[in-house]
């Protein structure tokens, strides 16, 4: 980021010419969508949306997850609109949108609805309509939940397989990133001029306080009205979302999360349950920044976009945004993909490309606080919570060892 800004500033006729790597990037990028969402939330369903063998549990999570999800939504919508971030950055003409399409403007409530639902699902994929994609994914997926178990398994292991496969090629594509960030930046500073930084800045400082403000008005309410005990909790999460905060993985603080959980007195049913589940439906830090992210693009485009309007995009990133949290910086591959849904520029995304590290370790946190807080939520909801706390997990927790046979 900072030798692409650098040389933004030294040489912007040679770093306006490296458009191309960032191009390359962001093709490689775009190449992952439609496989991926297809995977994460057709197998993310196939394992957990059988609400008869859930029951009240499962109904209770996924209600704790929308409710959550949508209060992140509203805050990130709230933080952007306040602070303005993208307002006045100048997007270079030849790729500038004045407004967005006639047809998106003045759309009706069931031209709405008729558009969000595929006819064809390569005419959704080539036409970049990721909305029509997500929503065929889990039609699909309830389809195949409903499923016998014998018939259900080959199916979903192959799906299962794809969606690792994408994993596995984002964090191939992910290698490639330095270069891409780098020549994303200078060709932003060279194209547009120093000032930007002034409001990747301003992007950044927006995100800390939304989902410092998300904190303080959706997770602490939600854990005061469960009764959860929020110093025994901190203390327990402090791990995982250590390891979180530096790897920018929520896969890679998984283990760990859900051994915390357990230590503090989740039964392992509801810890196996709710946290995989929650890395699905519960991406309360990635939902918040896609919508400041989606606003900040159409702020920068000149796109004045009334409430509705940015319900809708931001509705739209929620839904596709489901399940894909567990790399670095995988919800760049749903915001490309509903920028192109919305007909806005790219250039914006080279702008938040040069910070993405900075948020996405901040934003993953979030996620991996908000799905620990869900899985103690969830057993005092049930009446569970500290039934079944292990001694040999509290004492792990405590940093002692445990003898067999000790009192």
């Amino acid at each position: 980021m900072i030798a692409g800004a650098e040389l933004g500033v030294d040489a912007p006729a040679f770093a306006v010419s490296l458009r191309v790597l960032s191009d390359i990037f962001l093709r490689l990028i775009k190449t992952i969508v439609a496989p991926l969402i297809l995977g994460t939330l057709i197998s993310g369903i196939a394992a957990h949306g059988q609400m008869r063998t859930l029951g009240r549990m499962g109904l209770k999570a996924l209600v704790y997850f929308e409710v959550l999800t949508t209060v992140a939504m509203l805050v990130g919508l709230a933080a952007i609109n306040i602070t303005q971030a993208g307002v006045g950055l100048a997007v270079p003409q030849q790729h500038s949108v004045a407004a967005l399409p006639q047809a998106q403007v003045s759309l009706r409530w069931d031209d709405v609805l008729l558009h969000t639902f595929p006819e064809n699902l390569a005419k959704s994929v080539a036409d970049n309509q990721i909305l029509q994609v997500a929503v065929f994914a889990i039609l699909f997926g309830l389809a195949l939940a409903r499923l016998a178990a014998e018939d259900r398994a080959p199916l979903l292991r192959v799906i299962e397989s794809l969606t690792k496969t994408m994993f596995a090629f984002t964090n191939i594509v992910m290698y490639y990133a330095p270069v891409g960030v780098g020549a994303a930046m200078a060709y932003t500073v060279g194209q547009m001029g120093p000032g930007v930084l002034l409001h990747l800045g301003r992007l950044l400082l927006t995100l800390y306080a939304a989902l410092l403000a998300f904190g303080l008005v959706g997770l602490l309410p939600a854990a005061l009205i469960a009764g959860v005990p929020i110093r025994r909790f901190l203390r327990a999460v402090a791990e995982p979302a250590a390891i979180a905060f530096a790897t920018s993985t929520s896969e890679a603080a998984l283990p760990r999360a859900m051994e915390a959980m357990e230590a503090l007195g989740v039964p392992r049913r509801i810890v196996a349950f709710v946290i995989p589940a929650g890395y699905s439906f519960n991406l309360d830090g990635s939902t918040l920044y896609l919508a400041l992210a989606g606003i900040f693009v159409a702020q920068a485009a000149g796109v004045n976009m009334d409430w509705k309007q940015q319900v809708f995009m931001v509705g739209a990133l929620m839904l596709t945004s489901k399940g894909v949290a567990g790399v670095p910086r995988a919800t760049l591959v749903v915001l490309l993909a509903t920028v192109a849904m919305f007909h806005l520029p790219e250039e914006p995304i080279f702008v938040i490309l040069g910070i993405d590290a900075m948020m996405d370790m901040a934003r993953t946190t979030v996620n991996v606080v908000g799905n620990c807080l869900a899985s103690v939520v969830i057993a005092r909801w049930e009446g569970e919570f500290g039934t079944e706390a292990d001694p040999d997990f509290l004492l792990h927790a405590a940093g002692k060892d445990h003898v067999c046979g000790s009192p």
